[in-house]
């Protein structure tokens, strides 16, 4: 699905314009990415849990030449999908 289908489909649910479900979708990505970007943890209870790990430093190889590489240790995002999103 792409953006433009969910907001169609969220304008369908809600009754609104698909400007104002692109507005509510827009703002909602970034809360939770500003959330995130703090270290919070974001839960939609019955959707999942957005949150930030550390991933440790560790050795790569090249596939281009077979060489090993060093890769830096980072934060990334994790999502967890509820049960319920699941199934």
């Amino acid at each position: 699905m792409t953006k433009t289908e969910l907001i169609a489909k969220i304008a369908a649910g809600a009754g609104i314009s698909k400007a104002a479900a692109k507005k509510a979708l827009d703002t909602t990505t970034a809360a939770i990415a500003g959330a995130v970007k703090k270290g919070d943890k974001v839960a939609l209870v019955g959707f999942g849990t957005f949150s930030t790990v550390k991933r440790a430093a560790r050795t790569g190889v090249n596939p281009a030449t077979g060489a090993k590489i060093k890769i830096a240790a980072k934060k990334v995002v994790k999502f967890k999908a509820s049960a319920a999103v699941l199934g």
